[in-house]
């Protein structure tokens, strides 16, 4: 059979059911070909569910710490099964919300592999899809466009292959029915901070090795090393600058031991389970792009500004095409496809604009440059900060660690980027990103009157700082 439409989306995840919402608002017929669940990876084995576990965690730590606010409690006992229970329940909720989103716009769903095929009886120029559905049977739906968005996963490393037991993805972990005693983590980048943060917050004992000289390595310096100080006053073992040798894992009845290498010495570090967390890798492998002339750089597909491929009709947004594989930027990517497609205004799509969020605790976040990045870039900088610790809602919170950075242009007064540490700063980042959009001054922004007593006085506070007239300190 054969179904024809003016948008077609492979892949349900984030990226692909926003641009199947968009086009619909546009009065465009559309399918969705989706081999699993729609929501994809954020949804079902990423975001969602690990930001889940990250507040469990979180509120367990904040009962351990209660006597700090006066209120003494005993007999608190972690039932992770129920943790467990509560993450599916949201996951499910928020399920059942994009089905119904799909309904609602009237968007066609197929559940099914698809792959893109050539030039054929059903179209005389590639970008078809053949679909073969869960019974089965086969579907042909051939598009006006086409639009790809078929995700990542998480990326091996030769000897660690992911085993469900000892050695773990992100993805098994989640789906762990019980904590283990320890954890080594390989990789300090999002993924693995993240994880590190929360199984320290569960009492597990954690170590965390990262082959850059220090954690979260596309993040500011100064932020990356506030945050290594605030896990290991956490008790977790942070190692950077360290080398895991190929083909060492040792797995036993006890656990998982592996080499590593660091300034020249060689040791082996063991734990019950390794989480292996070393980035993503596209998924652009067995779903027919060998039928068409997209090209391809370095494992992912190459689009231009509009997130076209070099065939015009067919689009290519999210994790497949590299840059920030974030599902926010994913979305907006799909959004600029679609309104490109759809012949509406155009607004430029800047990766460096793109908020970055790290749900560690305390939080980070950042848009826009870091001071090195922007030096890098022959700019001459102005640096403002302020720290939590002058913040009267932070101390009320009993959260005084962390701080806010502003790189501004010293010849145009234009901020370049926003550097976050600190308590709810994934909440903040907003107001710096806004900032960046309308390309606003720091002055604007710190004569911005904010609410006391608030966390987001410290963003006013830190742009004033950067003239040196921040208030608080």
């Amino acid at each position: 059979m054969t179904i024809s439409c003016d948008v077609a989306v492979l892949g349900g995840g984030t990226g692909g059911y926003v641009a199947a919402i968009r086009a619909a608002q546009l009065g465009k017929s559309v399918v969705v070909i989706e081999q699993d669940k729609l929501g994809g990876t954020c949804l079902h084995r990423g975001c969602i569910p690990s930001k889940s576990l990250l507040r469990s965690a979180e509120v367990y730590a904040e009962i351990a710490g209660s006597e700090e606010f006066g209120i003494e409690i005993s007999g608190v006992k972690l039932a992770f099964g129920k943790v467990q229970r509560r993450k599916e329940a949201i996951v499910e909720q928020l399920h059942q919300g994009v089905q119904y989103l799909m309904r609602k716009n009237k968007i066609q769903v197929l559940k099914g592999k698809g792959r893109v095929i050539g030039p054929s009886i059903f179209s005389p120029r590639s970008g078809a899809v053949a679909v073969e559905l869960e019974d089965g049977d086969m579907e042909t739906v051939v598009p006006s466009h086409l639009i790809i968005a078929t995700g990542s996963r998480p990326r091996a490393i030769p000897g660690f292959e992911p085993d469900g037991q000892f050695i773990l993805s992100s993805e098994e972990a989640l789906r762990m029915e019980e904590l283990p005693a320890s954890m080594l983590i390989v990789g300090g980048g999002v993924i693995g901070v993240e994880w590190a943060s929360m199984l320290a917050d569960f009492g597990v004992q954690v170590t965390i090795v990262e082959a850059s000289d220090q954690l979260l390595p596309r993040e500011d310096k100064e932020v990356a090393r506030e945050l290594q100080r605030l896990l290991k006053k956490r008790g977790v073992t942070v190692m950077t600058g360290v080398t895991v040798n190929g083909g060492t894992s040792r797995v036993t009845e006890e656990g998982v031991s592996v080499e590593v290498t660091r300034g020249g010495k060689t040791e082996t570090l063991s734990a019950a389970k390794l989480l292996v967390s070393v980035g993503r890798t596209a998924n652009v492998q067995n779903i027919g792009l060998e039928n068409t002339d997209i090209r391809f750089d370095k494992g992912v597909i190459e689009v231009n500004a509009n997130m076209q491929t070099n065939e015009p009709h067919i689009y290519a947004i999210g994790d497949c095409i590299g840059g920030l594989q974030l599902a926010h930027a994913a979305s907006h990517e799909g959004i600029v496809a679609v309104n490109h497609l759809a012949g509406e205004r155009l607004h430029p799509y800047h990766p460096h604009l793109v908020p970055r969020c790290v749900y560690t605790r305390p939080e980070v976040a950042s848009v826009g440059y870091t001071e090195q990045e922007a030096k890098d870039l022959g700019r001459d900088v102005a640096i403002g900060k302020f720290p939590f610790s002058a913040i009267g809602k932070a101390l009320v919170y009993g959260s005084k660690d962390g701080f806010v950075k502003v790189v501004a242009d010293k010849a145009s007064g234009d901020i370049l980027g926003v550097q976050m540490i600190g308590p709810h700063v994934t909440d903040l980042i907003g107001e710096a990103a806004l900032a960046q959009l309308l390309d606003a001054t720091p002055w604007e922004i710190g004569e911005a009157i904010h609410a006391h007593p608030t966390l987001s006085e410290i963003v006013g506070e830190a742009m004033l700082a950067v003239d040196g007239k921040a208030i608080g300190i």
